[in-house]
């Protein structure tokens, strides 16, 4: 293959393969008799595998890294790995689309949260949590709640999130369950400018303690805080965002939880 069609096969510009050449990252290939350039397949799985991985965000000098590592291996076995990676790719894709799919479904039908976008489990949460409390006066802390449950459902891991997703489900399908939210709600509104020392703070911390599901204290070092890495960092995020006493509420019912756990 000549360098234009080793270009137009792998889908970049001969001006990129000679830029790759000049980086040593393509090693320069035979020439015919004429002085132009005979690429080989081999040349054009190599020229793909650097593509990709400009394409995955790695700088050329990772690039040149990561072919080293691979130096001397057999062509089918690059083959094989360059197989598995589109596989990879395919399924990230496929994903995605599932997913954008949900959100796509939320925003025709007039459901998607003003959180939004969420996965579908939290999308239907938040649904049948509209459903029951149509036309209560709107609280703030229930309006934070939702807030910080959207945030959760993006950052953490798949698992962890439909355990927790669970818990919240099962916790507001209890016969009087979302009245009893939203009494918990009240009792914490009402500490938007109470001190720490006020009586209600320990009031609302246990009747929010009594609402919050067994899981939760899965996830609980001894103290009611976040045990494993990156913990302190978001719940030190998460109460800067209550007001003191509220704050404090919150802290008290998550220790509750874990001493009703031991």
């Amino acid at each position: 293959m000549r360098i234009g069609e080793i270009a137009a096969l792998v889908g970049v510009t001969p001006r990129a393969v000679r830029h790759y050449h000049h980086q040593g990252l393509l090693p320069e290939p035979t020439r015919r008799a004429n002085g132009y350039r005979d690429y080989s397949v081999r040349d054009a799985v190599l020229l793909a595998r650097i593509r990709r991985l400009t394409e995955l965000g790695l700088g050329l000098d990772e690039v040149r890294d990561v072919l080293a590592d691979d130096a001397g291996r057999e062509l089918v076995e690059v083959l094989e790995e360059l197989d598995d990676d589109l596989a990879r790719q395919q399924g990230l894709l496929s994903e995605r689309r599932e997913r954008l799919g949900a959100v796509l479904e939320q925003a025709r039908s007039g459901r998607l949260p003003a959180e939004g976008p969420v996965s579908p489990e939290l999308a239907a949460l938040f649904g049948s949590l509209a459903a029951e409390t149509a036309g209560r006066p709107e609280s703030a802390t229930a309006a934070k709640d939702r807030e910080v449950l959207a945030l959760l459902d993006t950052v953490v891991p798949a698992g962890e999130r439909d355990r927790l997703l669970g818990a919240m489900r099962r916790m507001t399908e209890a016969p009087g369950a979302v009245e009893r939210a939203y009494e918990v709600y009240g009792l914490l509104d009402a500490l938007a400018d109470a001190d720490t020392g006020d009586p209600r703070v320990e009031e609302a911390a246990r009747a929010l303690a009594d609402c919050m599901p067994d899981e939760v204290a899965d996830g609980l070092g001894e103290k009611g805080t976040p045990a494993g890495e990156g913990g302190s960092t978001f719940m030190d995020a998460f109460f800067a965002e209550f007001p003191p006493a509220q704050a404090e509420a919150v802290r008290r019912a998550l220790r509750l939880v874990a001493e009703r756990a031991r």
